[in-house]
């Protein structure tokens, strides 16, 4: 997938996808980074000729002339020159190549899935790629037959006569303004009216004031929101739409509130955001799952592993939630989607999304099996029709819209019904730069300092002062700094938290420029 995902329209970059549809497995990620850090051609030849060639005939005797590549491509203006490259270095390697235009990242992982599922037909040039149309008769035929009030177990609203539900949506002037077409005309007829905005038309710029990392850190609307009423329901895509966050625009005296309590400082007038961020999406997905296992026949899910994922990120109050009120396990990992998504694949029912609103719910084989046997149990029926309405290869924020529409529908909930679940710990986040990032070193889950000593006993002693604190501090991934996250019962608290943190890691971890 030739893309840079939600990052400016200058930058490029590839995904990878596996031939089950998955993710790159991390032993090939120092292989990835080889070869983006090959300083000429002859370079490149090498490293595929020693590692990934010699690996691909170790690992699999299939004859080159039955290998297929699919590639995609987001919207970006290199993308065609980048996908000639692509298309022209796959076939140089005598193996078929197949460009899927323009999709989603999500739909790119889709059709690798069922390339290799019997889904394809195999011709005279290598096997072909499944139609997109497949992806949309997947995840829309079984939204639609969820949306059914004769298939509902759990509706408590009526929805026959109701008036059409607005959904503004930002499509980040990526390529999920395309793709989303299709679901808005089927869900037009099914009372949901779906309002793409920052689409392209109007030579809006790639991510720029807009889509779901805009949204997610800034708190504020996008651009082409000017028009879109207080308190309206609105979702944001990101360039690639992989990642889905839910947002509600508010009068100025709201957001500056709003903003106060977030930055501890005194706010402009300006218009901001309610935001349901990829958390909240977690737990309104647990909610809802939750409440059809409760239906299943006693002991089909005897010996089934169901669990929660999440990271150190992930608000206490999340976690409290699903482990008090759900009752739900949860599984705390590294920052990463990698991390997240090998996590929920252990289980046999998986539930994860980042704050950043990437993420899935992941249904194993087994369990899929054991829901097909209960027949025409109602429930069961349900949640099989829900593993295909989620994406079960990767986060995807065109299945997540449709997963949250079907909940909130089924549900007759509002947005701040959906809020009032629970209410997020105040919390604060910190980037300290330090002379060397490997001076700290982690464990459980980023969640305790190793090394330097005596800097974990000291986090622990601060925190151990707050009401309801919590704190950490990990080394970044791609610079010399570390990252500081702490949480309290208030604000201030929380504030106070994370500044004595960068204290300690500044004065024990080599902490560069001035003292916090």
């Amino acid at each position: 997938m030739i893309t840079a995902s939600h990052n400016p329209v200058a930058d490029n970059g590839v995904k990878m996808v596996e031939p089950d549809g998955g993710m790159l497995p991390q032993a090939f990620e120092p292989v990835a980074t080889e070869l983006a850090n090959c300083q000429t051609d002859d370079d490149v030849v090498a490293v595929l000729r020693d590692m990934v060639l010699g690996q691909a005939q170790q690992a699999s005797g299939a004859r080159r002339e039955n290998l297929t590549v699919l590639v995609g491509h987001d919207t970006r203006p290199s993308a065609p020159q980048l996908l000639e490259a692509a298309l022209a270095g796959i076939r140089a390697l005598g193996v078929h190549a197949h460009s899927c235009g323009c999709v989603t990242t999500p739909q790119l992982h889709f059709l690798v899935y069922e390339s290799n599922h019997g889904a394809a037909a195999s011709s005279s040039e290598g096997p072909a790629a499944p139609p997109l149309q497949s992806y949309y008769d997947t995840i829309l035929g079984a939204f639609l037959e969820l949306a059914s009030p004769t298939t509902s177990t759990t509706s408590t609203a009526s929805t026959s006569e109701s008036a059409p539900m607005v959904v503004y949506v930002d499509c980040a002037n990526g390529v999920g303004a395309a793709q989303l077409k299709p679901v808005a005309e089927a869900l037009a007829g099914r009372g949901i009216e779906l309002r793409l905005r920052n689409t392209g038309a109007g030579g809006g710029q790639l991510n720029h004031r807009c889509g779901a990392d805009f949204v997610q850190k800034d708190r504020l609307p996008p651009t082409e929101w000017e028009d879109v009423p207080d308190g309206a329901r609105c979702c944001s895509v990101d360039g690639d739409a992989d990642r889905l966050v839910y947002f509600s625009p508010q009068p100025p005296a709201e957001a500056a509130e709003a903003a106060e309590a977030k930055d501890g400082g005194s706010a402009a007038a300006a218009r901001g955001i309610a935001l349901w961020d990829g958390d909240k999406v977690a737990m309104l997905a647990a909610v809802f799952i939750r409440d059809l296992m409760a239906q299943l026949p006693a002991g089909l899910m005897d010996g089934v592993r169901v669990c929660c994922v999440q990271t150190a990120y992930a608000n206490g109050a999340s976690t409290a939630y699903l482990r008090d009120v759900l009752q739900l396990p949860t599984v705390c990992t590294p920052t990463g989607v990698k991390y997240l998504h090998e996590a929920a694949h252990d289980a046999d029912l998986g539930i994860y999304f980042e704050s950043n609103g990437h993420g899935t719910v992941l249904f194993s084989k087994g369990l899929r099996e054991r829901l097909q046997a209960a027949g025409e149990h109602p429930a069961a029926k349900e949640l099989l029709l829900l593993s295909r309405l989620i994406n079960q290869t990767v986060g995807d924020a065109i299945s997540g819209l449709l997963l949250v529409e079907l909940i909130l529908r089924r549900k007759a909930w509002t947005l701040a019904e959906w809020q009032a679940l629970y209410t997020d710990l105040p919390s604060r986040q910190l980037k300290l730069k330090v002379a060397d990032r490997a001076a700290i070193t982690t464990t459980d889950a980023e969640r305790s300092c190793v090394t330097p000593p005596g800097l974990q006993a000291a986090i622990d002693e601060a925190v151990a002062k707050v009401p309801q604190g919590r704190a950490f501090a990990r080394p970044s991934g791609t610079e010399d700094a570390v990252r500081i996250y702490a949480e309290a019962a208030t604000q201030q608290e929380a504030d106070e938290l994370a500044r004595t943190v960068a204290q300690l890691v500044y004065d024990k971890a080599g902490g560069v420029g001035p003292r916090p």
